[in-house]
């Protein structure tokens, strides 16, 4: 996890957060300035404090990732504050919300209460937008609802997949609902939605990908999302019989046969880790054990917010990559095209 306090807006703030899946570990690696994911831009992270040197990749197969579960309370209070590259201005369940009110005071905030404007699945890695003010949340909350509405994109993911898209760009579109099975919320397609389907929470969802670069058997993907549903681009990429590498809630929707790869009925497939061909475990010089604990390798990488006053050019966020996703990179010779 990283964060980074952005232009002041007016007279208030907006931090920026990167929540990498859960970080753990001084040194953050910087995105490789290939495949389209480098590190310009007018906000970009930068890592703190001394880097620790990385052993052979058998060794640290997931570094950077951070578990909750691992630390105290004021041990992840001190992650954040440590993580913040850039600010401006005045310097139950453990989770980034919980602890929101202690990183405020340890940023020097005084009395003002962070909360939360802009955040993808706790899973995603990536740009989490916090703001000191509630007009100004208010006021980037009413930009992305907008943005959505006329289809502009705002946000935009990379991410590894297993498979190849069949087409290099598209557009994915897809009515999907949320289904209680089993304990959990699981989204699912549903075809020709009719106006009841919409009016009892079945939504058309649509996303734009580009695939950047593959190897392997597997692409490195950029994708923005043009709606807003839970799940939506894993979903999506599963439609695309391409699931996003580390996904153990969608993948085994997709099934293969004589290597021809088909979409399973969701309704009568069950949750499962994702299970990975021996070649590509091999690449990643992981064992099946350790496939099964593989994060999910989708990220937010680059955010668009306006300017501070209508007049002023809009501002752009940039998240490098967490450690663990360069090193799927480099495994997969993905990174170097």
């Amino acid at each position: 996890m990283r964060a980074v306090l952005a232009q002041e807006m007016g007279s208030r703030r907006v931090l920026g957060r990167v929540w990498g899946g859960w970080w753990r570990g001084p040194g953050l690696c910087a995105a490789p300035r290939t495949a389209d994911f480098g590190t310009e831009g007018r906000h970009h992270l930068q890592p703190r404090g001394p880097s620790k040197r990385s052993g052979p990749l058998e060794e640290q197969p997931f570094r950077g990732l951070l578990r909750p579960e691992n630390l105290s309370r004021e041990e992840l209070v001190d992650v954040l504050r440590a993580a913040v590259v850039d600010q401006k201005g005045k310097p139950g369940e453990l989770t980034l919300l919980s602890v929101l009110p202690e990183l405020s005071q340890g940023l020097g905030l005084g009395g003002q209460e962070l909360q939360l404007v802009h955040a993808s699945g706790k899973e995603t890695s990536g740009l989490v937008l916090l703001s000191t003010c509630p007009q100004t949340a208010s006021r980037l909350q009413k930009f992305f609802i907008h943005s959505r509405r006329s289809q502009r994109p705002t946000a935009t993911y990379c991410a590894v997949t297993d498979g190849i898209p069949a087409t290099s760009e598209g557009k994915i579109q897809a009515a999907l609902k949320l289904e209680h099975t089993d304990g959990v919320d699981l989204v699912v397609p549903v075809k020709s939605p009719s106006r009841k389907d919409i009016l009892e929470g079945v939504k058309r969802t649509l996303s734009h990908f580009r695939v950047v670069a593959t190897g392997s058997g597997c692409a490195l993907v950029q994708l923005q999302p043009l709606t807003a549903f839970p799940s939506q681009l894993q979903v999506h990429m599963v439609l695309e019989l391409c699931p996003v590498l580390g996904d153990h809630t969608y993948s085994a929707r997709v099934g293969t046969v004589l290597g021809q790869r088909f979409l399973l009925p969701a309704a009568s497939t069950k949750t499962q880790r994702q299970v990975l061909d021996e070649a590509l475990l091999r690449r990643l010089h992981l064992s099946p054990s350790q496939a099964t604990r593989l994060p999910l390798h989708l990220h937010l990488h680059r955010l668009h917010l306006p300017g501070a006053r209508p007049r002023d050019a809009p501002l752009e966020l940039l998240a490098p990559l967490p450690p663990y996703f360069s090193r799927t990179l480099q495994c997969l010779g993905l990174g170097q095209q």
